[in-house]
């Protein structure tokens, strides 16, 4: 990409206004996944080579690490999750399909809490290789542990994991789990719903987590501090994502977390109100995936902010009447995904013409043809504007009517000095005839403003067509 044209690579529009309709199956309303995140057993320990004790996620809000020792509180709270909090979410979620975030050296430390996942039917996926922070880790090493976990999953499950989520992860995180080849990701909380995020020239399928319907909340300030509160939230969340209809909604629980059981209980409440709703279609994450993939295949559009220079305004130097330079300029903006939608795009070429001074803009305007004159009658109008006038009939005027339009371009046109400019598509002839009447008792400071706002009004129109 040019130097002067920078690019934002965050999506900052997803599915947009009007996400598509999931259709989940039995005309399901909502799509719930249950997340065991199993981490006991992979977690910071100077025990599994790690420099300190782990400092995350527990009952010692504000822990902190303690380098070259271990801390048997922080361990025993980890070994509640695998020793009774698995038991007791095994038991109550057995029927229902739950998806494993299982750490594979946390797996490896649980043979009996695998063999019991497998034998519930549970979807295993993989969750890294220890439950540590990979922020400042080096790409190269990173890459070195996905493929490790991946290896050690597959011994220890029997199969490779379809899924992956590292949970702490790094800004490569996702590009290499791409990479690794998972069917889905995990490592987002953008959205509702799954989408396809793409890795150099390959779509891959996100199915995005959550951390506020999420009991790890439990353990941070600010978060839940009795069963009732994380009830309601999840309640709260169902209801709202029920009402709006065609929703996903992940459910986060960790073994030492809402294994205790007071918040359990909470748990036990929400699975028996969501159960008590019809259209709930409660599913695993690879069910989810496998779901959208069918009916929500990668779709190839159209990315303007990706378009090199040239092609850029091969592409978009008419949608303002002969006038590339304000694609020119637009291209040399900070364009991202969200500027690859009409409305995006219409916004940045549009910065440019207002950026400009009044002369420049003066041409813009006078570069459109008038409406029903000379240009149309000699067939010289461009595929656009021909297109738009013939939209409401100009192109068919009676001789009567051509008489009045000329009249009324020549009045317009001697007045303001340039000519008279309408979004047609958004009118019939006699809006157009009321509208000059009215625009031509308007001083030229304001019709020079309402000019150009109909110029902008055009160009959103032909995006639309374009986009």
């Amino acid at each position: 990409m040019p130097q002067d044209a920078p690019r934002y690579p965050r999506d900052m529009i997803g599915h947009g206004a009007t996400p598509p309709d999931a259709r989940w199956p039995e005309n399901g309303r909502i799509a719930i996944n249950l997340v065991v995140n199993y981490e006991e057993g992979g977690e910071n320990n100077t025990l599994h080579g790690d420099p300190a004790s782990e400092a995350f996620l527990s009952e010692i809000v504000g822990a902190a690490a303690w380098p070259d020792q271990r801390h048997w509180n922080m361990e025993t709270i980890y070994e509640y999750g695998s020793r009774a909090g698995f038991w007791r979410l095994h038991r109550m979620l057995g029927d229902l399909p739950v998806t494993v975030f299982g750490v594979a050296t946390a797996l490896a430390r649980s043979p009996d809490q695998v063999a019991a996942m497998k034998a519930a039917g549970w979807e295993i996926a993989t969750h890294g290789l220890k439950w540590i922070e990979y922020k400042d880790m080096p790409e190269d090493a990173e890459r070195a542990h996905i493929a490790e976990a991946v290896r050690l999953h597959t011994q220890v499950v029997g199969s490779p994991p379809r899924g992956f989520y590292q949970g702490r992860a790094s800004m490569n995180t996702l590009r290499l789990g791409a990479e690794a080849g998972f069917d889905w990701l995990a490592d987002s909380y953008a959205d509702d719903l799954p989408y396809w995020h793409r890795f150099g020239r390959e779509d891959h399928l996100i199915v995005p987590y959550t951390l506020d319907c999420n009991d790890m909340r439990f353990a941070t300030p600010q978060g839940f501090n009795a069963p009732a509160q994380f009830y309601d939230y999840l309640k709260a969340t169902f209801d709202g994502l029920y009402r709006e209809g065609g929703r996903m909604m992940s459910v986060g629980l960790h073994c030492r977390l809402v294994g205790r059981p007071g918040r359990a209980e909470a748990l036990r409440d929400f699975i028996d109100y969501a159960k008590g709703h019809s259209g709930v279609w409660f599913a695993t994450r690879g069910q989810i995936a496998d779901h959208w993939r069918t009916h929500h295949p990668p779709t190839r559009r159209t990315s303007p902010s990706q378009m090199d220079r040239d092609t850029f305004i091969k592409t978009f130097g008419g949608v303002f009447e002969h006038s590339p330079w304000i694609a020119e300029g637009a291209h040399a903006l900070e364009l991202g995904p969200a500027h690859d939608t009409p409305g995006g795009l219409h916004n940045a070429l549009t910065r440019i013409f207002r950026a400009a001074p009044d002369d420049r803009r003066l041409g813009v305007l006078t570069a459109h043809p008038d409406l029903a004159g000379k240009l149309a009658a000699a067939k010289r109008l461009t595929a656009q504007s021909k297109a738009e006038q013939a939209s409401v009939g100009l192109d068919a005027l009676t001789d009567t009517e051509r008489e009045t339009f000329e009249k009324a371009n020549a009045a317009y046109t001697e007045k303001f000095g340039f000519p008279f400019i309408i979004a047609v598509r958004d009118n019939t002839k006699d809006d157009i005839l009321r509208a000059f009447e009215r625009r031509l008792q308007q001083d030229r400071d304001t019709e020079f403003k309402e000019a150009c706002r109909q110029v902008e009004r055009i160009a959103e129109l032909r995006l639309r067509d374009m986009l």
